[in-house]
């Protein structure tokens, strides 16, 4: 499966985002900040617990990948989000984030940092690598794909 994902993203990764990329992406500040609003909404979507957010931002073919190996589909993802099982995100700080585009495709890179509770609650923190691979589907910004990796 990760070979799947790896041969998936290697034509958006090889041509977008690569610091010694030959090819520029395509690039637009508007369009940038589309995504980052995208990224935004769905961390709210992620403290309110919100279905309907996360339901909006994800495609159906979503691939959510967590640090710890395991993998989820759309449905998997908003229900885990939604029953605030195992945590419950208290706040959200996403730090060095960077947007890539290249066509209806973008590569969205950051640190994701959060105050949580347990199931049992007691506090806890979460600090660790994301990329997540966005798609423009019918002028709305959809998250295809998510890795996250331990720091």
């Amino acid at each position: 499966m990760k070979k799947i994902v790896i041969l998936l993203l290697f034509p958006i990764l090889t041509g977008c985002c690569g610091k010694q990329s030959q090819q520029p992406a395509i690039s637009s500040p508007a369009s940038e900040n589309d995504v980052a609003a995208a990224v935004n909404q769905l961390m709210q979507g992620f403290l309110n617990a919100d279905e309907s957010i996360l339901k909006s931002l994800t495609a159906d073919e979503l691939n959510y990948g967590h640090s710890s190996g395991v993998i989820q589909n759309k449905s998997e993802f908003v229900a885990e989000i939604v029953s605030r099982k195992p945590l419950v995100y208290e706040s959200i700080e996403l730090l060095e984030q960077s947007v890539c585009l290249s066509g209806d495709a973008a590569v969205v890179r950051h640190i994701f940092t959060s105050q949580t509770k347990n199931i049992d609650g007691e506090p806890g923190s979460v600090r660790i690598g994301v990329m997540q691979v966005w798609q423009l589907r019918d002028g709305k910004w959809k998250l295809f794909a998510r890795q996250a990796f331990r720091l």
